[in-house]
């Protein structure tokens, strides 16, 4: 796995709610074009982050990718999805496709089963791992349980 980028801001910028800037969110997406998606998990390496790190990550691409294709890129927030519900949102995954690519923001998978189905699911995955909070034995574990030919590579933040 390739390390897609390095931001070495986001997670000031995450707590601060400083943007991030565009060349960066620019570099990161065009990296991501490499290989053709429609959907795309942002799988943390690890506990250690914050809770919407995925999310917000999500929303930042979302709305640079919108720029670069012209068209509607759809951010899906499986962080608190529970088992119970995973079959009507992958079907609801499914049909958002038809008008855009879609970006999972999903959990770590030690705090929430459904983050290696959903991963699994996804065309290609990008691991966000958030330096010196997360353990490079849980990063491991996850490309394990995903499968590390899912991933594109990792975006490092720290």
């Amino acid at each position: 796995m390739r390390s897609i980028t390095d931001l070495a801001l986001l997670p000031q910028r995450l707590a601060s709610g400083e943007p991030w800037s565009s060349a960066e969110l620019e570099r990161l997406w065009l990296s991501m074009q490499d290989r053709t998606w429609r959907s795309l998990a942002l799988v943390p390496a690890g506990a250690g982050g914050p809770p919407d790190m995925t999310v917000e990550i999500a929303m930042a691409l979302a709305r640079t990718g919108m720029r670069h294709i012209g068209a509607q890129v759809h951010v899906a927030d499986a962080t608190e999805l529970k088992l119970d519900s995973v079959a009507e949102f992958a079907g609801q995954i499914r049909g958002t496709i038809r008008s855009g690519p879609v970006i999972l923001a999903l959990a770590p998978s030690t705090e929430n089963p459904v983050t290696v189905s959903l991963a699994q699911s996804a065309d290609c995955a990008v691991l966000c791992v958030l330096l010196k909070r997360m353990r490079v034995g849980d990063a491991k574990r996850t490309t394990e349980e995903i499968g590390r030919q899912h991933f594109i590579g990792a975006i490092t933040l720290g």
